[in-house]
């Protein structure tokens, strides 16, 4: 007797090939599909999917749920989206391997406002040690690229200086190591120190290690390069895949708010380097809304030394004049409009009264200048603010989402009172907007971007496809119904028409309700199939 049957449903399975009609038979972990009669098939659970899809879960390639999830094994703002594996280390900002524990923890503190504190103390060093942290602990599936700021921690330290050739050494080791322990590629966010303080030799050399033992390289590409070109900082990115041999893929590719250029530029980018041979894909949000940890305004000198010099620099005097001055010319401290930089993810009791609003508002509350109430607020509450903008185009936005090499990745954080709506909404969004409204896309590509194509893309050999032998990851979803309705106002509400969730061949979802399963895994580069 098999555990589950999933009958009467439309199975998509994944690939972009029409639906059709059959039953989804789940033995343990692994997935077998019938077409015809079935009856002779015992099965200790049969889900009758009348009027529904059946199809692979979704993969999202863009995660910073990854320390959440150890407080919050539920994930149900991803879970009910339908998502069943994550990858997460993403922009650079992976939290292994570490020499010390002291260490991991600055560098949690450091980057807290993106991507949250797991419980603490922190009780790993190694990828290795860390990925057992998700074994049978969480609902979903975590996939683990490693990102160069603990990289470039490990090798150089915190500062903002070129390697020496035995510090670039070393460094190549911890890439090889941490691949070699499950890691599936590199990872940079090139507008975070202190990973931001690679050159593009320095990234070059590493993403070399990492293509040769089969990795990719998943980027948020260097946003001081705009002063030089439009579509420079990408530029980048293929530069280093093509002088490293290595799979480039850049995340939350979109146009920005401000309409510069043409999004044709962008996506002719992407073309033109595959019409050349380059392999290049990458994924974006469906909302317009950008968000991160606030501190990314902030000059980057500001951190060459690390956490404390950041604190000294949120409360010397001088060090605020001179962020002050570097914020407010272009280009040179990220520093956007205050009217549109709404924070959460307040601590303190008489500063939850600002979550969901802007830095403007909040200033003007406490009658100071917006950059000398950023700077309190930071050093009050412990860097852990993060922001909602408007940083999308929203009139090109469908251009990227139905893209042909394009994917979706809900860059999405999980906490705070107001976080960005795609976190509770990014996937179902397709279903309901792109898909069945706009009719941007048909049904099964639109299931192919956030199935085999992610599968594809980091390398996952058994998943994002239901076929004979796959594992059983699954969703069941109302193609008519489904729908999201997270708003900016109100981000945390959960989606309609996903009624069932399956992860490993345990149902997590199960008529809307969380059944208390955690069957997910850790998902290790070149681990053999058991």
């Amino acid at each position: 007797m098999i555990n589950l049957k999933i009958v009467n449903g439309e199975i998509i399975d994944g690939t972009g090939s029409p639906g059709y009609f059959g039953a989804v038979l789940v033995d343990e972990d692994t997935v077998h599909i019938v077409r015809g009669d079935h009856s002779h098939v015992l099965a200790a659970r049969t889900i009758d999917a009348t009027g529904h899809v059946v199809c692979p879960g979704f993969i999202d390639v863009h995660s910073h749920g990854g320390l959440t999830i150890m407080s919050e094994p539920e994930h149900l703002p991803k879970v009910r989206q339908g998502v069943t594996t994550e990858l997460i280390g993403i922009d650079g900002n992976s939290v292994a391997p570490f020499k010390t524990q002291e260490e991991l923890h600055s560098f949690i503190e450091l980057d807290c406002g993106l991507n949250d504190w797991p419980p603490m103390p922190a009780d790993w060093l190694t990828v290795a040690q860390l990925l057992l942290k998700y074994d049978q602990r969480a609902s979903v599936n975590i996939a683990y690229i490693l990102g160069n700021s603990p990289v470039r921690i490990w090798g150089v330290g915190w500062q903002d200086r070129p390697a020496t050739s035995k510090e670039l050494e070393d460094m190549k080791s911890v890439v090889r190591e941490s691949m070699e322990e499950g890691a599936w590629g590199l990872s940079t966010g090139l507008d975070y120190p202190p990973g931001s303080y690679a050159s593009t030799v320095e990234l070059i050399e590493l993403s070399k290690v990492a293509e040769r033992m089969g990795g990719f390289y998943h980027t948020h590409t260097r946003a001081s390069l705009l002063k030089t070109g439009l579509l420079a900082p990408w530029e980048e990115a293929l530069e280093i895949g093509r002088k490293s041999g290595i799979p480039v893929h850049l995340t939350h590719y979109r146009q920005s708010v401000q309409g510069v250029g043409s999004h044709l530029d962008y996506l002719g980018l992407v073309e033109n380097a595959r019409a050349g041979g380059m392999d290049v894909t990458f994924d974006c949000y469906t909302y317009p809304y950008s968000g991160t940890r606030i501190s990314i305004a902030l000059p980057q000198w500001t951190m060459d030394g690390g956490l404390g010099r950041l604190k000294k620099a949120l409360t010397d005097p001088r060090d605020r004049a001179r962020m002050k001055k570097d914020m407010s010319e272009p280009g040179k401290g990220g520093w956007r409009n205050p009217d549109e930089q709404w924070l959460t993810n307040f601590k303190l009791p008489h500063n939850k009264r600002f979550e969901g609003h802007s830095i403007a508002e909040i200033a003007e509350a406490k009658g100071q200048d917006s950059l000398d109430c950023l700077f309190d607020l930071l050093a009050e509450e412990g860097l852990g603010l993060s922001t909602v903008s408007l940083g999308t185009n929203p009139h090109t936005l469908p251009a990227f989402v139905s893209h042909p090499y394009g994917m979706i990745g809900s860059d999405a954080l999980l906490f705070g009172d107001y976080p960005n709506p795609r976190t509770y909404g990014c996937f179902p969004l397709v279903l309901a907007e792109f898909v069945r409204a706009e009719k941007h896309l048909r049904l099964p590509e639109a299931i192919r971007k956030m199935t085999s194509f992610p599968a594809q893309r980091i390398g996952i050999p058994d998943r994002g496809v239901l076929r004979d032998g796959f594992r059983a990851d699954i969703v069941v979803f109302d193609k008519h119904r489904v729908k999201t309705r997270a708003t900016k106002k109100n981000p945390k509400v959960f989606p309609e028409g996903i009624p069932y969730v399956i992860v490993n061949g345990k149902v997590v979802i199960d008529d809307g309700r969380h059944t208390g399963e955690f069957p997910g895994r850790a998902l290790r580069r070149g681990q053999p199939r058991t």
